[in-house]
């Protein structure tokens, strides 16, 4: 019982996202409360993927102070479980602040290291440009700028290294 429902959740994700990112009813709101109604019971299931992307989506676009304080929840949750863009998604919120998080740089510079020490491109570029020009509480430091550019490139050359073993054709 316990595979078949996580089966079920995987494919409610992926209809999920393949309907979010669908060129077809663009901007409707019955597709977005669609998506965000299956985002959420992805999330509740425990689906970290799920969980990132519907916290973003309350952030970015809930209606309310109360959603996007439980999008907040949903990004740092699944940061804690080591999703690299909800890492990402997390120092971004901490760094800027809004109306339910305060604005706290030590905690934004924590997240965006656990998404770059992950990978993810984003956070290490965002480091480097910290440490370039003094942002979020940082110092000038050249030599730890060239640090998170290194670790930059470097996931730049698996992603790419991936995906030409994705596209290479298989070995018999």
């Amino acid at each position: 019982m316990l595979r078949s429902a996580q089966v079920f959740t995987q494919f409610e994700y992926r209809l999920a996202s393949r309907l979010m990112q669908a060129p077809w009813l663009e901007g409707s709101a019955h597709k977005r409360r669609l998506t965000l109604h299956l985002f959420r019971r992805c999330a509740n299931a425990g689906h970290v993927d799920a969980l990132s992307t519907y916290g973003v989506m309350l952030f970015r676009r809930g209606q309310s102070a109360r959603d996007k304080a439980r999008g907040v929840r949903c990004v740092v949750q699944a940061a804690e479980a080591g999703h690299p863009e909800a890492q990402y998604q997390a120092g971004h919120i901490y760094e800027h602040g809004c109306t339910q998080i305060a604005r706290r740089e030590d905690r934004a510079v924590t997240w965006y290291a656990r998404a770059a020490e992950a990978g993810h491109a984003g956070a290490a570029q965002r480091l480097s440009r910290a440490f370039d020009h003094g942002e979020l509480g940082l110092p000038v430091d050249p030599e730890r700028s060239r640090h998170w550019r290194l670790v930059d490139d470097a996931s730049a050359g698996v992603r790419q290294m991936t995906s030409i073993s994705a596209s290479a054709p298989a070995l018999q």
